[in-house]
């Protein structure tokens, strides 16, 4: 049983010049016309990543400038703690309990 890669060689090697330049022009032409497709997606991809630098830059540009403000008020933050607002919590809660 013959070799497949023996076939398709065989089968290259049949063609004639005039085909072979009718192949290449195939090739050529379907090449470029994708080409344009490729160039609009070339643009997209860029677009997004144009899109994706702003975002971030934007981000960092926000938590530098909310390390900014914590570090020039330190507290400012004071009366949300974790701890103290849990302490009101619980006494607002027991002084609830107390008259019902």
């Amino acid at each position: 049983m013959p070799n497949v890669e023996q076939t398709t060689a065989n089968q290259e090697q049949e063609l004639s010049q005039e085909e072979l330049t009718a192949r290449r022009a195939e090739i050529t032409a379907f090449y470029k016309e994708n080409i344009k497709s490729l160039k609009v997606q070339l643009e997209y991809e860029q677009l997004l990543t144009d899109v994706e630098k702003t975002r971030a830059e934007r981000l960092q540009a926000q938590v530098f400038i909310a390390q900014t403000y914590a570090q020039q008020n330190p507290n400012a933050n004071a009366a949300e703690n974790p701890t103290e607002a849990g302490e009101e919590f619980e006494s607002a809660k027991s002084k609830a309990n107390e008259t019902a």
